[in-house]
């Protein structure tokens, strides 16, 4: 069972008067959808903002409770309001133990103090917070991890740089070497001695 378990009920209404509804109800009109018919389904706001706030929640396999059934889903997209800080639908898949899922994942950029970069008051500017990987649900890790202990002054890191646990792929990756994309450099802060 997963960390996170979101409680929803199904709804037949549709559409703009019904959503509106459903969220001065302090509900979210969401739709599971993947390897069965899409289900309409709404969840508690409150419930899902407190999720939302906590670490690996986007990267994670979530559990949703829907009339005494829990079905292992991803969440795929967030539909939110362009002013305010609100959710105004919620997309989940449905996920199969046997087929791979496409997903971000966090990036961990670790180790960045042992390097000779770091010692000669360099600094790392991370360019990317995630990674999209392809993998089977049990092998979704939490966060990717990149080592920096022997990056030097000027040097860029890559995606060929993340650790990736055996079963896990980047999508970029998988195109070939000319899409190893930057993830972040190393640089010398003005005023610093070369």
């Amino acid at each position: 069972m997963s960390k996170f378990v979101i409680n929803a009920v199904s709804r037949e209404d549709q559409g703009k008067g019904a959503s509106r509804r459903l969220r001065r109800e302090g509900m979210i009109p969401g739709i599971i959808y993947g390897s069965q018919e899409p289900t309409t389904v709404a969840v508690v706001a409150r419930d899902l903002y407190r999720m939302l706030l906590e670490d690996g929640f986007y990267s994670s396999i979530l559990t949703i409770s829907l009339d005494g059934k829990e079905t292992p889903v991803i969440i795929k997209d967030l539909q939110r309001h362009p002013a305010k800080p609100l959710v105004l639908h919620a997309d989940f898949q449905r996920i199969d133990d046997n087929q791979k899922i496409k997903i971000q994942v966090p990036l961990s950029f670790v180790n960045f103090e042992k390097s000779a970069a770091s010692k000669a008051a360099a600094k790392f500017a991370p360019e990317a917070s995630t990674v999209e990987v392809l993998c089977l649900p049990k092998d979704l890790p939490e966060v990717l991890k990149v080592d920096l202990s022997q990056i030097e002054m000027g040097q860029i890191a890559h995606l060929s740089d993340v650790i990736l646990p055996e079963g896990v792929e980047v999508v970029a990756l998988r195109r070939g070497a000319d899409h190893d994309q930057g993830i972040g450099y190393c640089y010398a802060p003005r005023g610093a001695k070369k």
